[in-house]
């Protein structure tokens, strides 16, 4: 009867071990998610690049992956990255005030444009706008708090070369790099590095793992579900987007079974239109549709 007992005891005990195991990571089809992927941008009218990267499990799937793209707002995220850089070597604090003032007030995305000139904001408040909103006012304020080659030095310590911002939004005039700024606007980057700048706030590395989680935290609540997260349903995906006439892009980092990195970027893009159907949002939407088919969810 003990013998009974025991060897129960034993299952019993074998049974809960083995539920509390983690399952084994599930790997994608990339053969067939790289055709889907490519298929989607030979039918892309503009040029299309991309870079996906599993996390957890190695898998990487690249198409241009190292040529330059303009970033617009996506260069939000660097900008965000050297802030809270900066606040962690306590060379500014995130409660520090910021005061509005007329020549920041921009147009484009964002509310600030429509407050009144001397009202004043936390830095952690102006950062919240910039990346739930990408209020452009809020980003200029920041852009004066830090400066814009500290963005530059940031990036380059992360390994980062060519992703840059070169001025204030709409405020091209008082650009660090007028080529580059004509050529690419707000900001340039490439698939691959804006990819691996999300693979270092996943993994704690951007700043350190507090910091990077608060980003991420900002980044979840992005209120720009336009593009890639067109399809998602149920899901907190840290993502910021940017857009400009012949410009869409986004980067994203899915929280499925494995994390999966993703970022698309789209330029020369025959269609200009400001709606939701936006050929490159749509074109991004595929892309975010493919990494949820070819990984499983938690």
């Amino acid at each position: 009867m003990k013998r009974w007992i025991l060897a129960g005891a034993s299952l019993a005990c074998g049974a809960r071990l083995a539920a509390q195991m983690p399952k084994p990571l599930t790997h994608a089809d990339t053969s067939s998610l790289r055709r889907t992927l490519e298929a989607i941008a030979a039918a892309h009218h503009g040029v299309l690049g991309y870079s996906v990267l599993n996390l957890d499990t190695g898998e990487r799937l690249s198409l241009r992956g190292d040529e330059t793209f303009p970033t617009a707002s996506l260069i939000k995220v660097p900008i965000l990255v050297t802030l809270y850089d900066l606040a962690e070597q306590k060379q500014l604090s995130l409660d520090d005030p910021l005061t509005v003032i007329k020549i920041d007030q921009v147009p484009g995305s964002g509310v600030l444009q429509f407050m009144h000139p001397g009202m004043s904001l936390s830095v952690h408040d102006a950062a919240a706008l910039m990346i739930i909103l990408s209020d452009n006012t809020a980003t200029n304020l920041i852009l004066d708090k830090i400066a814009i080659r500290r963005v530059w030095t940031k990036m380059e310590a992360l390994g980062l070369p060519h992703t840059k911002v070169h001025s204030k939004v709409y405020l091209r005039l008082a650009s660090v790099a007028m080529d580059s700024s004509v050529k690419y606007g707000l900001g340039v980057s490439t698939p691959n590095e804006m990819a691996h700048l999300f693979e270092l706030l996943a993994q704690g590395k951007a700043v350190n793992p507090p910091a990077d989680s608060a980003m991420l935290q900002l980044l979840s609540n992005n209120a720009d579900g336009d593009s890639m997260q067109r399809t998602v349903d149920g899901l907190s995906v840290p993502h910021k987007t940017g857009a400009t006439d012949s410009v869409r892009t986004e980067c994203a980092l899915f929280r499925l079974q494995s994390r999966v990195v993703a970022c698309g970027f789209t330029k020369q893009n025959t269609d200009i239109r400001w709606v939701v159907d936006n050929e490159g949002q749509v074109t991004l939407g595929k892309i975010g549709a493919a990494i949820l088919a070819a990984w499983p969810k938690k």
